[in-house]
């Protein structure tokens, strides 16, 4: 073994300074030291009586023969703050399944708390727009069923962006691959952008139509009221699916105050707007849908804005590989199954409510809107789920027992929100149908559906909460041929009852479709062969993403 000595002294350390030389074969056992190796390797050292001094950052290992014996390793501040957050991370990561249920419900609150603003946004703001409406016109407040149908409910069926941007950001972040998850976040971008334009083309050209077959021949007066409404808001379709990528990047770095701001920006100017535009200068709808575009080009600007602040690029889109494609289309695919039938079933209920007349559908535009605003509340759970239950069901510190426990947990707070939800909007349309219309024989249909309307939304929250743990599960498969089973039986339900009940048989149709999707999930997940009990890993293992 080659020998050099220092001629100039390091701090600390006497003159006598030797260096052991990177022969080939130390070179080989220097190249394998770790942190943990580190400390094995001094143990032995000083077991042997060497005395050690310090180990250069060039990973030399230099030896002094009259310092005390002690071996520090030279680090930058660069790796201490990664092991900083690296420890932070493990600890928020382990730190849920650990404690009491009553410990995991008030964590659970305070994880879901500010992540309800990223599915507040689109039904606040169409919410806003049925309260200003429905103050002038009862023809337009109708015109308005149509119309959200083609601008929020068609969002739905792209939350498959939302889910495939969560699971490859947070798989890229386990990697602890900081290039990656820039590379998914362009793809991912990308893709929303591209999705964006051709919704934007499709409405421009095929607005009127699709509106025209909706509605049908006995609302075709509804049809040039929903069409523009429809327009205006075309304009924010790139900057909506855009947002919903940066939204579900920023909760897959569990981050949910970006979203809260941009919910609450948003949901400022979309009010201020409206009531600028419709009640003041009297544009009507089509000041409502201005406002609500306005609004939503805003919120998404502010999503990519607070991605930018994490220190990544939100405005490079990178195209995505054929591979990347088809990991986008397998991860997602079974959940754009299960929008397509939820949204197919939302839709099928205004096309009924919409063939009883304008009072009716009038009516039914306010009720829906104030129950998307009290389900949405509910998703935030789901997203706890597929947050916290992955390390417990196929984790490192995998414990089916925690897991059913946190789902225990999941179950009870959505009870007590559903009941919650349920009573608070029941009580708006009750108390106080004149924010939405003054129409007394609007008012009257309102008040026909509240206990369907009150069922339906008290079993949503722990509908979200096992559905939720059935996606972090990986069970997608059961999850998408079960909600196709739950469009089909509510379609069947809904078609017999609509024609003999009205719009309360809508409602109960509705009724139908959510306690479906509750007694299915939980069977699933109670059953032998479930998420929660089975110990066949091979079924439920999660595909690895890879980048180009």
């Amino acid at each position: 073994m080659q020998i050099k000595t220092l001629i100039h002294p390091l701090q600390g350390c006497s003159p006598s300074l030797i260096i052991l030389n990177k022969t080939p074969a130390l070179a080989r056992f220097q190249s394998s030291f770790s942190p943990p190796s580190l400390r094995f390797f001094t143990t032995n050292i000083l077991h042997r009586g060497v005395k050690t001094s310090c180990i250069s950052p060039g990973k030399e290992l230099i030896f002094d023969e009259n310092c005390d014996n002690s071996i520090s390793l030279s680090k930058n501040e660069e790796e201490k703050e990664e092991e900083e957050e690296e420890v932070e991370m493990e600890v928020k990561r382990g730190g849920l399944e650990k404690q009491s249920i009553w410990s995991q419900m008030k964590e659970i609150v305070m994880f879901t708390g500010p992540a309800t603003g990223l599915w507040l946004c689109g039904p606040l703001m169409s919410l806003i727009d049925t309260a200003v409406i429905g103050q002038g016109s009862s023809v337009e407040l109708a015109a308005l069923g149509p119309g959200t149908v083609m601008c929020d409910y068609l969002t739905y069926v792209f939350m498959f962006l939302s889910i495939a941007t969560s699971n490859m950001v947070a798989t890229s972040l386990a990697r602890q691959d900081k290039n990656e998850v820039q590379h998914q976040i362009s793809v991912l971008l990308f893709v929303g952008l591209a999705c964006g334009f051709l919704m934007l083309l499709f409405t421009r050209f095929f607005g009127s139509w699709a509106l025209t077959a909706f509605t049908g021949p006995r609302n075709v007066h509804l049809v040039p009221a929903a069409n523009t409404y429809v327009q205006i808001r075309s304009f924010a379709w790139p900057a909506v699916l855009v947002g919903l990528v940066a939204q579900s990047a920023s909760l897959g770095m569990k981050d949910s105050l970006g979203p809260l701001k941009a919910l609450a920006v948003a949901s400022a100017i979309n009010g201020i707007g409206d009531v600028a535009l419709c009640s003041f200068l009297g544009y009507g709808i089509a000041g409502a849908a201005w406002a609500t575009m306005v609004s939503q080009v805003v919120s998404a600007y502010m999503m990519i804005q607070s991605l930018n602040n994490k220190g990544y690029n939100a405005f490079s889109f990178s195209v995505p590989s054929t591979n990347e494609l088809a990991t986008i289309l397998g991860l997602a695919g079974p959940v754009f199954i299960t929008m397509i039938a939820k949204v197919a079933f939302y839709s099928l209920i205004i096309y009924f409510a919409t063939s009883m007349g304008t009072n009716t559908v009038a009516a039914h535009q306010v009720m829906i809107q104030t129950y998307g605003m009290c389900s949405v509340c509910g998703e935030p759970l789901s997203q706890t789920a597929q947050s916290f239950m992955p390390e417990l069901i196929y984790g490192v510190n995998r414990s089916l027992v925690k897991a059913r426990m946190l789902l225990k947990s999941l179950l009870l707070i959505g009870s007590t929100l559903g009941l919650v939800l349920g009573t608070i909007g029941a009580s708006v349309p009750w108390f106080f149908p004149n924010i939405f219309t003054s129409d007394k024989s609007v008012i009257q249909e309102m008040h026909k559906v509240l206990i369907p309307y009150i069922l339906a939304i008290v079993v949503s929250p722990s509908t979200h909460s096992l559905e939720g743990t059935l996606l972090a599960g990986r069970d997608v498969k059961f999850f998408s041929i079960s909600m196709s089973g739950c469009f089909l039986l509510g379609a069947l339900v809904l078609l017999f009852a609509s024609r003999g009940y009205g719009l309360p048989g809508c409602w109960f149709a509705l009724v139908c479709f959510q306690s479906a999707r509750f007694l299915l999930s939980l069977w699933r997940l109670l059953s032998p062969d479930g998420t929660l009990y089975s110990e066949d890993l091979n079924r439920y293992k999660m595909e690895k993403l890879k980048a180009a």
